[in-house]
């Protein structure tokens, strides 16, 4: 498996629980609006790889930890793009730690396989846009269908979710958020996250901008017509 990086504590990123990351590199996917690229863009991973992390220096890490944790977060990058995240999320289950995955939702054949199997206690889905809009906002390998079926499964899969989205002001507009209400609807939780241009995958979205806090509020009232919890990070 691997390992980009880890963040080893976080009170933030799986609710309610105590969690470190782990993150994998590499991306099918290229949001302009990234903040991350140098775990997505190929050239910026390779520069990388001298300083990835051993399977061995992560599992003794969490081993060292297991009265300081109750749950580990994979993210990347994409971690479902991996061919052995099935045997490295059992590896960690085997320690008796709670798993929640981070996913763009373009493998729903991946996350069902991992649900089947009880692999995970929680899943979080980044929503990007409407659907017709996805190949235009993160490229060629975004499939439509695939989106859709992995919401769908999430929202059917039992166990606990969220699916999470970045407002850009020039690429949510109106009817976007229309059909995103649409989309996601009868779905039991969404974070809208702001948009920070400091760091873009794609220089031109450093000139691009983020809702302001009211603006922000009254998209979060939109979606809460549709959605049962709506919350704003």
């Amino acid at each position: 498996m691997l390992l980009s990086g880890i963040q080893p504590f976080t009170v933030l990123d799986y609710p309610g629980k105590v969690s470190c990351i782990v993150f994998t590199p590499g991306c099918n996917f290229r949001c302009g609006y990234c903040h991350n690229p140098e775990f997505v863009l190929p050239e910026k991973v390779a520069a990388l790889r001298p300083n990835f992390i051993t399977e061995e220096a992560f599992f003794n890490f969490l081993d060292q930890r297991t009265t300081l944790l109750d749950g580990v977060v994979v993210s990347g990058g994409e971690p479902t793009l991996m061919s052995d995240l099935e045997q490295f999320i059992e590896k960690i289950k085997s320690r008796n730690y709670l798993v929640k995955l981070d996913s763009n939702g373009n493998r729903p054949a991946v996350l069902k396989k991992l649900l089947a199997k009880n692999l995970l206690d929680y899943i979080a889905m980044d929503v990007k846009t409407s659907l017709p809009r996805y190949q235009g906002l993160v490229g060629p390998w975004a499939a439509e269908q695939q989106i859709a079926e992995s919401i769908r499964l999430i929202q059917d899969s039992g166990i606990e979710y969220e699916f999470r989205t970045t407002l850009v002001k020039e690429v949510h507009t109106p009817d976007v958020i229309i059909e995103m209400c649409r989309l996601l609807k009868g779905a039991k939780k969404l974070y809208l996250q702001t948009f920070r241009p400091e760091t873009t995958l794609n220089p031109v979205f450093g000139n691009y901008h983020p809702f302001s806090e009211k603006e922000t509020m009254d998209l979060a009232e939109q979606f809460r017509a549709h959605i049962a919890e709506v919350y704003i990070r």
